[in-house]
């Protein structure tokens, strides 16, 4: 099947640069409902069945415009919320921001156990995200999209496809309805066809050629 993750509209927390990750979390600003109402043009070509968001208000906002566009409903679920800020939340300092991502990146050295401080751990994560990518791909739907969160997105591209490095995300954060393009399933695994509209390449994938430094702390939630 091909998935198709799609980071939500912006928030006023990202304007603020704020790890707000509870719920129900920030409602879209007037540029993220732009954003969002851009998404069924953005995916025109895509032929599109099933759409599916997080419990945080900001995701089902931005599937909103896609899914009436298709005829479709919404399908909300927990699992795919943003990875869990615990004592980090609603903190926006540097030290804060970079604490959470650093956390969340070293989930990929198998320190699965791990926690954010006050948060879930790498298991938890992946645990849940699993349950509803396996869900969504039971439905037999050959074009998915999961609406999701930044950091999330990155944290589970990395540990389930074949071509898309740690190194990689972690220099990569994804803008504000950002678009990752995935193909395969939860048997066989998944292969990353491109990233915000750009190819992605083979196993050796170099992660020298981004947008900025490694590990830049900024577009998480």
């Amino acid at each position: 099947m091909r998935l198709i993750l799609v980071r939500h509209g912006q928030t006023s927390s990202n304007v603020g640069g704020l790890l707000d990750t509870g719920a129900p979390g920030a409602d879209l600003t007037d540029l993220g409902r732009r954003q969002a109402a851009a998404l069924p043009a953005a995916l025109a070509e895509e032929p599109v069945e099933a759409v599916w968001a997080s419990t945080l208000v900001r995701t089902q906002q931005t599937a909103a415009p896609l899914a009436d566009a298709r005829g479709l409903d919404v399908v909300v679920r927990d699992g795919i919320r943003e990875v869990t800020a615990g004592d980090l939340e609603m903190r926006g300092d540097h030290a804060s921001v970079r604490a959470y991502l650093e956390g969340i990146f070293a989930w990929h050295d198998g320190g699965l156990d791990a926690r954010i401080p006050g948060g879930e751990s790498g298991a938890e994560f992946f645990g849940r995200y699993d349950d509803v990518v396996a869900e969504v791909a039971a439905t037999g739907a050959a074009t998915a999209v999961l609406v999701s969160h930044g950091a999330a997105i990155r944290a589970w591209t990395a540990a389930r496809t074949d071509n898309v490095p740690v190194d990689f995300v972690a220099a990569n954060p994804l803008g504000n309805t950002g678009v990752v393009v995935l193909d395969g399933g939860p048997a066989q695994g998944w292969t990353a066809l491109t990233w915000e509209g750009r190819a992605v390449g083979g196993l050796a994938l170099d992660s020298s050629a981004t947008d900025g430094p490694a590990g830049e702390p900024v577009e998480v939630r």
